[in-house]
């Protein structure tokens, strides 16, 4: 397997894990009869944009560069905004 192969593997899993947050979500959603995040969706959000940031890093493309840059930042606070929540007891 090629250099470039193996990175179209990678991006090809960042998408498949981006795209399944979203079946997650909508999972969620179905099981609850009411729109539902589950803290799963984040953590897929981050894995799947992470994963794409360094596929877009070994492209060199500054587009795809900063389209997934600021993800990570915006998921981790979801989850610490879910966290406190949950420590202070509130229904988020």
């Amino acid at each position: 397997m090629t250099t470039e192969q193996i990175w179209i593997s990678i991006g090809l899993l960042g998408n498949a894990l981006f795209f399944s947050r979203w079946v997650v979500q909508w999972i969620a959603s179905e099981r609850a009869r009411a729109s539902v995040i589950p803290r799963a969706f984040w953590y897929f959000s981050i894995g799947g944009s992470l994963i794409l940031l360094a596929y877009a890093l070994y492209r060199r493309d500054p587009v795809f560069i900063l389209s997934q840059l600021p993800n990570s930042i915006i998921y981790l606070r979801n989850l610490h905004l879910l966290g406190r929540a949950a420590r202070l007891g509130v229904d988020p």
